[in-house]
Order: C-alpha cells, then sequence, then structure tokens
C-alpha cells in the first residue's frame, strides 16, 4: 500500500511539471460592463493563470473608442493583469473594458500571475496614456540626449527653445462692429554659451485672425464646424461680405493654409522691411548678450507704452523722457537697429522677450561639431477626432509641429529640436490637453471640465475667457511627464527620434521613414503587426535593420507623419528655410 501512494505522488509531481505529453490548463472566462455605446462582453482566454488572449464584443465609437480598446487589450496581455492606464480621450471605453475583463478573471479561481506575460503590446492610438505614476523605463533605455538644466551649466553649448501664446482684440472692430481677434505663437530656438551669451537665435510667429481682419496674407480660422461661422471679408476691402468657417471642410482648408510670418516673406511688410528682416536684425543685434542684458536693454531702450525701440521724436507718453536719458553712444546705436527694426519686442502681437527668457530656462546642452546652417520649419495639421463627446459633439483639434535643425556643410543634421503645440476642442475628455472655445461671440462650446467623458457646460463666451485659455497653452514638451505614451513620456520619445536622425540628411531621413514605418499610420514598424502592408515591410528588412528598430522602439513609437504632427514634414521645413551660420563648439 505504501508503494502505490508513493508512485501516485511522483506520478503527481511529473504530471504537474509537464513532463507528460498532457494538455496544458486552458480557460475560457466571460465577462461584460456597460460602455460608452452599450454593453462590452469579453471572453478571456487563459493557459495556466496567463492571459493569452482577449475577444471584445462592443459598439464603442469608431476611431476612438474601439481604438483605445485594441490599445487596451494588448496592455492587460502585456501585464496579465487589469492594473493599467486607461486611455486619455476614450475614458467610458478604458474603464468599462478593464471592469468586463476583470469580472470575466473573478468568475475564475486560478490567479493571474502578472510574472509569466511574454505578449508585446501594439498600441494603436497616438493619444497620452493618463497616469498618476510616470510609466516604467525601460530595462536597458539608450543614452539620454540631452541632460536636465542643473546638470549643464558647465556645457559650453546650450540649446533652449520655447512657445509663449497670447490671444489679443484688435482695437478696430470690422464695418459691422464685430470685433477682430487673433493668436499670436511665438516660436524661438536659441543657442547659449557657457556664461549664458546668446550665440544664435532664430525666431518665427504664427498669427491667425478671425476671418473679419481686412489685412491681405492674414492666416485666419473660423472657429469650429458647427459655431456658425465668423464674418469674412474676403477681398479684405473693409467690407465683411458674409460668414465662413461652420464647415469641417472650411475648417481643414483654412487651418492647412496657415503660414507664419517667416513663411508670408515680402507679403508681410513692416515700416522697415519685412517681418523676417525685422527680426532678423534684433536675433544679430542680441547675439553676446545674456538673457539678462537683453532685458535690461529691453526695459532702457523701448516704449513703456508699445514695446517699440525709442525714437527721438516719438510722443508717446514717458518716450521723450526715456530717450533723453540715453547717452549719446546709446542713441547712435539705436538709430542704427531702428534702420532696420522698429517693431514691438513685448506687445500682443507676440511677446518675444518672454519667449527668450523661457527658451533660456528650457535649454539643454548640445554636442556638434560645427553647424554651417540653422533651420526653422512648421508643420499645421487640423484634425477631425478623436471621436465625439457624450451629446454626439464632434471633438476637433490642430498639431502645430514646429522642428529647428543645425546641419553640417554635407547637409547632415548635427543637431535636432521638435516640439508640438496640440489644442483641442474643450470637449476632450484628455487631462492637460490645451484647449480653444472658439472666438468670443460664438457662444463658446461643450467641457469635459473634470475629463471624465460626460459634458459638464459649455465654456464661457467672453473675451477674459478668450484670453486666459490661449495664455495657459502648454507644448508637449510643457506638459513634460504629463503627457505620457505607452513607452513613455512625449518628450521621451522625441527624443529618441532626434537622437536617431541625428547624423542623417534629409533625404535619408526620409527614405528611413520610407522603410521603417507603417503606411497606414506611420508608426515604426513592429514584427507582429497585422495592419495592411507592414507584415511585408518588416519581412524585407534585413536582421540588423530590424535589431535597430528594436532598440529604438523601446523608447519611441509614435507616429512621425500622421495628424497628430507631421514630425517629418516640419524637419522637412526646416530645413528647407536654413540660413547660413557658424557655429562651432566651444572649447
Amino acid at each position: 500500500m505504501k508503494k502505490v501512494t508513493i508512485f501516485m505522488l511522483v506520478l503527481a509531481l511529473i504530471m504537474s511539471l509537464g513532463m507528460v505529453g498532457l494538455a496544458a490548463d486552458e480557460e475560457v472566462l466571460t465577462g461584460e460592463a456597460e460602455g460608452f455605446g452599450g454593453t462590452l462582453q469579453v471572453e478571456v482566454t487563459r493557459v495556466d493563470g496567463v492571459i493569452k488572449s482577449i475577444e471584445v464584443t462592443h459598439a464603442e465609437t469608431a476611431g476612438i473608442g474601439d481604438t483605445a480598446i485594441d490599445q487596451l487589450v494588448d496592455l492587460i496581455i502585456e501585464n496579465n493583469s487589469t492594473d493599467v492606464d486607461i486611455v486619455g480621450g476614450a475614458t467610458a471605453s478604458s474603464k468599462a473594458l478593464i471592469e468586463a475583463v476583470d469580472n470575466a478573471l473573478a468568475s475564475a479561481e486560478a490567479p493571474v500571475d502578472p510574472s509569466e506575460s511574454e505578449e508585446e503590446p501594439e498600441e494603436t492610438e497616438d493619444e497620452p496614456v493618463e497616469t498618476t505614476e510616470p510609466a516604467e523605463e525601460p530595462s536597458e533605455p539608450v543614452e539620454e540626449p540631452v541632460k536636465p538644466v542643473e546638470e549643464i551649466v558647465n556645457t559650453p553649448l546650450m540649446w533652449g527653445t520655447a512657445v509663449v501664446s497670447n490671444g489679443r482684440e484688435m482695437r478696430s472692430p470690422d464695418n459691422t462692429d464685430t470685433p477682430v481677434y487673433t493668436l499670436n505663437i511665438v516660436y524661438g530656438s536659441v543657442l547659449f554659451d557657457i556664461d549664458g551669451r546668446i550665440v544664435d537665435m532664430f525666431f518665427d510667429t504664427m498669427e491667425v485672425a478671425t476671418p473679419n481682419y481686412d489685412g491681405e496674407g492674414m492666416p485666419y480660422f473660423g472657429g469650429w464646424p458647427g459655431q456658425g461661422g465668423y464674418n469674412y471679408d474676403e477681398d479684405k476691402d473693409g467690407e465683411v461680405d458674409g460668414t465662413i468657417g461652420d464647415t469641417e471642410e472650411e475648417f481643414l482648408a483654412s487651418v492647412e493654409a496657415w503660414k507664419s510670418k517667416r513663411d508670408r516673406g515680402d507679403g508681410y511688410r513692416m515700416v522697415s522691411g519685412s517681418w523676417a528682416d525685422e527680426m532678423d536684425a534684433y536675433q544679430e543685434f542680441f547675439v553676446g548678450m545674456t538673457v539678462d542684458e537683453v532685458e535690461a536693454w529691453v526695459e532702457k531702450h523701448t516704449s513703456d507704452v508699445n514695446g517699440r525701440p525709442l525714437k527721438e521724436d516719438s510722443d508717446k507718453e514717458g518716450d521723450a523722457d526715456k530717450y533723453a536719458a540715453l547717452t549719446d553712444e546709446e542713441k547712435e546705436a539705436l538709430a542704427d537697429l531702428t534702420a532696420s527694426a522698429t517693431m514691438s519686442l513685448t506687445d500682443n502681437h507676440g511677446d518675444l522677450i518672454a519667449t527668450l527668457r523661457k527658451a533660456y530656462e528650457n535649454r539643454v546642452s548640445v554636442e556638434i561639431d560645427v553647424a554651417t546652417q540653422y533651420g526653422l520649419g512648421f508643420s499645421i495639421d487640423p484634425r477631425v477626432g478623436p471621436g465625439k463627446d457624450s451629446e454626439d459633439v464632434q471633438v476637433y483639434s490642430v498639431n502645430l509641429t514646429v522642428a529647428t535643425v543645425l546641419m553640417n556643410e554635407e547637409e547632415t543634421i548635427e543637431a535636432l529640436r521638435v516640439d508640438t503645440l496640440e489644442v483641442a476642442s474643450p470637449n476632450y475628455d484628455g487631462e492637460g490637453m490645451p484647449h480653444f472655445s472658439g472666438w468670443p461671440g460664438q457662444g463658446g462650446y461643450n467641457y469635459d471640465e473634470d475629463h471624465d467623458g460626460e459634458i459638464d457646460e459649455k465654456t464661457p463666451d467672453s473675451l477674459e475667457w478668450f484670453l486666459e485659455e490661449v495664455e495657459l497653452w502648454l507644448t508637449k514638451r510643457d506638459r513634460g511627464d504629463d503627457y505620457q505614451m505607452v513607452t513613455g513620456s512625449w518628450s521621451d520619445q522625441m527624443d529618441a527620434y532626434q537622437a536617431h536622425f541625428t547624423g542623417m540628411t534629409l533625404e535619408e531621413v526620409e527614405a528611413w521613414v520610407a522603410k521603417h514605418t507603417s503606411d497606414v499610420n506611420g508608426r515604426p514598424l513592429k514584427e507582429d503587426s497585422e495592419r495592411e502592408g507592414d507584415p511585408e515591410k518588416y519581412a524585407e528588412l534585413t536582421d540588423e535593420e530590424k535589431e535597430a528598430l528594436m532598440d529604438l522602439t523601446a523608447h519611441a513609437t509614435m507616429s512621425l507623419t500622421d495628424a497628430h504632427g507631421n514630425i517629418i514634414e516640419a524637419i522637412a521645413n526646416a530645413i528647407d528655410n536654413a540660413r547660413e551660420v557658424l557655429i562651432e563648439m566651444p572649447e
């Protein structure tokens, strides 16, 4: 009897260790929960307590809820747990999926062991993932291409970039007494030496007005589709011809036509030349100064009324006294400058000095050999989406991507900086997203104030709200760790791309993107992608290319070319706009 018992115990042990050809312990579990579009049902397959697949039946919103579900399914499988972050922009769908899977798992007694998962998640939507804690760092991260400011104070060359936005009500309304408003988005890129002195700088501004502004060449925005449009002076004669901006077609066309002040070229004339000419004169004038010295110069040499450089014959309040206090040498230098630049440096057309200060505060170390070209360029991408709100009102957004690039004589990228300002209608439910409610007088827009996927009210329809809303806009870099993607923050991913493209020409960057990213969504290829054309493109890569791609996608998986911001187009425009410089790494 004892021998039989021992034999049976040994046999049981062998079976439990999988040393005989018995099937693994597979179970299929079902669960459901109420989603945004109705009941959401899941069928969870586990093998030996490890989640292997999740089949979902749902009626969630196309392009947002269904995309979030695909993304979360992969994350749950990867972690073998529903303890994952919900997807911004699809809160209700995310919570419903997690609840349904929890209900399925609760129906079984077998525990789930998170350490056993081997599946790789595939991101499906370039939306931020809402988190309460920073995402875990990869086990073997690539070398960080930049350092925190506190670590760079002794490096020889530093690079700062910044975006500062403001709204503005023009002094004169149109001929129907309807106000004219503008948005001004200033972008500054500044190189500093070890002492914080300006080595070189490159500024541009995107100014966008209501379509009743009568200046030729001014980019315009008629408000979000459905807001009723805005007065339109089509032939710029000071007389309103009708309204424009109430359809998606008009929204897309108007935003795609936006041009920066530099891109408007000689069509944007100031007193002493084009806007670009005057900005170039200021840039050259400030080289060699620290930001403190620039601010002190502005305080002493510009009008307190309008921020313009002082002139001897100015009759504006306080100007005569300030001018009289200058030395003869200072007056002579000021006269030389104002022969080429007279526009304001600090008014509500765009605060150039505030942008300079912010660029200094954002500075990071940069290592180059010699740069002979310095370029700045934009990509502007309007977007219908993501999805609709709880009242079936469409969400819209605009992505303004800006790139600055330093290149050598071979036109190889020596250094690269990219940022994006994404602004959405206020019914978008992702926390931290900059909002624009439309122009004052358009009635506001649906507002999801607490970001729970449910509309709370409309935004205030006032000048004060408009001005404050625009002033609070933050770029994706400004949003920092609050803008988490699946593999890190937006900044982390962009830094990885920047490091990857350094050393390439534009042609090489574009060729790499054509070969290594999906034709469907512009994301780097993955081995297990089932999107149309992806398996064939991935199979054509060499083993070395696949390994390099895997190293990159450990840190960067977001799209390079979609409507969230066409990064490659911005880089190409920066290179096209490059001017000649000579910047050498200081010793």
